[in-house]
């Protein structure tokens, strides 16, 4: 089992902290967005935001070497994405019933489970931590 000194475990407790906060980000952003352009058949900005939604999570999952970064990532999407679905007693709805939302809703969901599941598992540790390029095996 590797140790990890103090000052390496906070800095990858400061990472995830980071990956979750850029999750909420996206969750405001892609909530009050997700529905912009003309009204097409098709919800073009959607249908981006789903794509968002899969590399940004992904690329961390791929760069921190651990699915706990793009759990992270979509942790911070969901927790501000799922309030937005909620209607207020005045009427108000950031992301209404119709088809951007159920795209940007369900594509997005299905997006991180797959970012999710495409990230690597282990690794031996972030990238951040490591250094870069990764030391080689000598054999």
């Amino acid at each position: 089992m590797e140790h990890r000194s103090q000052a390496e475990s906070a800095l990858g407790g400061a990472a995830y902290g980071m990956l979750f906060v850029l999750g909420v980000v996206l969750g405001v952003v892609g909530g009050f967005t997700h529905a912009q352009g003309p009204q097409t058949a098709v919800p073009w900005a959607a249908l981006g935001w789903v794509l968002v939604l899969f590399l940004v999570p992904l690329g961390a999952g791929k760069l921190m070497r651990t699915r706990l970064a793009a759990f992270a990532t979509g942790l911070g999407w969901l927790l501000v994405t799922m309030p937005f679905t909620l209607q207020l007693s005045a009427g108000d709805l950031v992301i209404a019933q119709g088809s951007a939302g159920y795209v940007y809703l369900y594509g997005g969901l299905l997006a991180l489970v797959a970012a999710f599941m495409f990230s690597p598992s282990s690794g031996g540790g972030s990238w951040l931590l490591r250094g870069y390029p990764p030391p080689k095996n000598p054999t």
